[in-house]
C-alpha cells in the first residue's frame, strides 16, 4: 500500500542489485522478492511466535487471562486497573477492529487477484 501511494525505500533489497522500486505491488511481489528475503520474513515471524508473543499473562506460568493475552511485561497500559466491564468492552472493540481489518485486506487481495490492480483511494494516483 505504501509503494502504491508513492512511498519507496531508496537503495537495493539484495546484493544482486534488485531495487525496492523493482518489486511490484500485490501478489506479483512474491515472485520478485529474493528467496533469502522470504526466509528472513519467515524467521522473523517464527521468532515473534515462539519467543516474544506468548499467549500468557505477565508473571503467569499458565495461559493468559483470556485468549490473545499477549502481555509480556514490556508495555503496561494499565489493563489490570480496568473494571471487568471495561475489560470486556475493550476486548470486544479490539475483536471488531480485527474483523474489520481482515475484511479490508481480503478486499484488497481479491482486487489484486481479479484484475491485478489494487485501488486504495484517490491519494494513490
Amino acid at each position: 500500500i505504501t509503494t502504491k501511494a508513492g512511498v519507496c525505500l531508496p537503495g537495493t533489497i539484495d546484493y544482486a542489485g534488485t531495487k525496492f522500486t523493482d518489486i511490484p505491488t500485490g501478489f506479483g511481489a512474491f515472485a520478485k522478492v529474493p528467496a533469502n528475503g522470504i526466509y528472513q520474513i519467515i524467521a522473523f515471524i517464527g521468532i515473534l511466535e515462539l519467543g516474544i508473543m506468548k499467549d500468557n499473562a505477565y508473571d503467569s506460568p499458565g495461559p493468559g487471562e483470556f485468549p490473545g493475552d499477549f502481555r509480556n511485561g514490556a508495555l503496561d497500559f494499565g489493563w489490570d486497573s480496568f473494571s471487568e466491564g471495561t475489560k470486556i468492552r475493550k476486548r470486544a472493540i479490539e475483536l471488531n477492529n480485527g474483523r474489520a481489518a481482515m475484511f479490508g485486506i481480503m478486499g484488497l487481495l481479491m482486487q489484486d487477484a481479479i484484475n491485478g490492480e489494487v485501488y486504495i483511494g484517490p491519494f494513490a494516483e
